[in-house]
């Protein structure tokens, strides 16, 4: 299905690079059928001698030459990119953007409204391929738009279709949500540490420790309380530490954490660059 595909990655940074490596590597996309723009001549430089891929300055060539155009810029230069594609930008075409903060709204404005465009909130594990990414289609997006974008997703990690209005929650959850669990894993590790562990060796227990958990909701398929009470043995150790947890709201702090994040995604969305 895809190795007829020709794919346009304007910007080259991590995201897009995390991306370019799913495509090759998961779903078989020969290295000529991606390009990719950079201003900096030195990232080009490696991703070509990396990849194989072709990487130059070019944006609307970029455009011209693809079928599929990936938006992986930062929002404040995404007016500018935007300007330059729409007069190269046929309805053959689809845009995935996976800029934080720009709304489906201000693609289809920019771009037209019969424009086949969908949004994507990724995150960071990505990287490893272990992401976790929203996506959201504009109204002229079609079925086959929407199962190539979650193929392209699922690649490195899990994607999920959830209505534009939802992407600031996705941003909250799974954008900024790693940095709430690496500050997890590092409060485990402390607490290894503080009761005789080497510091690599806490660590390497916590980060594995959450990797296995968050692998068991996943596959089983159980509710994480189930899970946890399969732990919470009568007058145990675990139930001592969960009374710990508890008496500091740890929750309540994780919903807070999401529910702040998600109000910032948003407040970035009507005001870019404050």
């Amino acid at each position: 299905m895809l190795e007829h595909v020709r794919f346009a990655f304007i910007g080259g940074g991590n995201m897009a690079e995390a991306l370019i490596k799913g495509l090759l590597s998961g779903l078989d996309v020969p290295p000529p059928h991606i390009l990719a723009t950079d201003v900096m001549p030195e990232r080009r430089t490696y991703l070509q001698a990396t990849y194989g891929i072709t990487a130059s300055a070019d944006n609307k060539h970029a455009v011209q030459e693809s079928d599929v155009i990936v938006l992986a810029v930062k929002p404040q230069i995404m007016p500018t990119i935007l300007a330059e594609m729409a007069p190269v930008l046929n309805h053959d075409k689809l845009v995935i953007s996976i800029a934080a903060g720009v709304t489906l709204q201000t693609l289809q404005q920019a771009l037209g409204a019969n424009r086949r465009v969908v949004r994507v909130m990724p995150n960071t594990p990505a990287l490893v391929l272990a992401g976790a990414a929203g996506i959201s289609p504009g109204q002229a997006a079609t079925t086959q738009d929407i199962a190539l974008v979650q193929r392209i997703f699922d690649a490195v990690g899990r994607a999920l279709v959830v209505s534009d209005d939802m992407m600031d929650v996705v941003t909250g959850l799974s954008g900024s949500g790693p940095a709430f669990i690496f500050a997890l894993i590092e409060g485990l590790s402390d607490g290894g540490v503080l009761m005789g562990l080497s510091r690599q060796s806490a660590t390497t227990l916590a980060a594995q420790t959450v990797l296995g958990a968050a692998k068991m909701v996943l596959e089983t398929g159980k509710h994480p309380g189930e899970l946890k009470d399969m732990v919470t043995s009568p007058a145990g150790t675990t139930i001592a530490g969960m009374h710990a947890l508890e008496s500091g709201g740890l929750r309540g702090l994780m919903m807070e954490a999401v529910r702040r994040a998600t109000e910032r995604s948003a407040e970035l969305g009507r005001h870019p660059g404050h």
